[in-house]
């Protein structure tokens, strides 16, 4: 259905607002079964995808990083 999620914290440079938008979509889209929602979904389908990355950003900004980050 969708390619695996890849980690995104710990590197350097840090997740771009794309990339981890991205893999928000790609949870999405698992979790759902759907690729692509149909019209009558797709402002909820939206909207998940940002509450998503919203709190996935907040938890890599807070997250205490233990060792060097990947370059």
């Amino acid at each position: 259905m969708c390619r695996n999620i890849r980690t995104l914290f710990n590197f350097d440079p840090p997740a771009t607002d794309e990339e981890i938008r991205a893999a928000s979509l790609q949870f999405v889209r698992k979790i759902s079964g759907f690729r692509a929602p149909g019209k009558n979904n797709e402002e909820a389908f939206e909207q998940a995808v940002d509450d998503i990355a919203l709190v996935s950003q907040r938890l890599l900004t807070s997250l205490v990083i233990g060792k060097t980050p990947v370059t």
